[in-house]
């Protein structure tokens, strides 16, 4: 059985401030995904190539960066989306945090900075009152075999506050 991390504890620094009256920010978390990259639009992502288990982020998530591993093939310049689905209601928001992003470029990192490639959700609260199932799909420029991989680093504001 894999292991799991989880705590409920008060993240706060350690070092500096006995008091606890210094704002320690959020604890920033990592999630792997792997999908195809002919997947149809809206596919729940898995955990690996070996773990098919859904990416379920909490309500309150927001994802600052994605690293993708883009080993898509075939087509003409082929790309990928990634998006989240609602946990309860479904809803679904197909290219809410990578909208045709290049599917057969190898190593990328995906931030705030990415020029026109992360999507309106990317760097904001997906969800304040529902989790969200991490989704992925081949772009509008399809390719016809491989895979994507990576890791979403991602933090839930400390008492829920967040600020753009």
């Amino acid at each position: 059985m894999p292991t799991t991390s989880t705590t409920q504890a008060v993240w706060r620094s350690g070092g500096g401030d006995q008091t606890k009256t210094a704002y320690a920010g959020s604890m920033l978390m990592g999630a792997d995904f792997y999908f195809s990259a002919t997947a149809a639009a809206n596919t729940s992502i898995q955990r690996s190539l070996t773990d098919t288990r859904t990416v379920v982020l909490p309500a309150g998530a927001i994802i600052i960066e994605i690293q993708a591993n883009a080993a898509g093939t075939g087509g003409s310049s082929p790309t990928f989306d990634m998006g989240f689905s609602l946990y309860t209601s479904g809803t679904n928001s197909a290219a809410a945090l990578l909208n045709e992003a290049d599917a057969d470029l190898g190593k990328q990192v995906f931030t705030w900075a990415t020029a026109t490639v992360p999507g309106a959700s990317f760097g904001a609260v997906m969800s304040s009152s529902e989790m969200v199932i991490i989704t992925g799909s081949v772009g509008a420029s399809a390719a016809t075999g491989g895979a994507v991989s990576g890791r979403i680093l991602y933090y839930v504001p400390t008492d829920g506050a967040y600020t753009a």
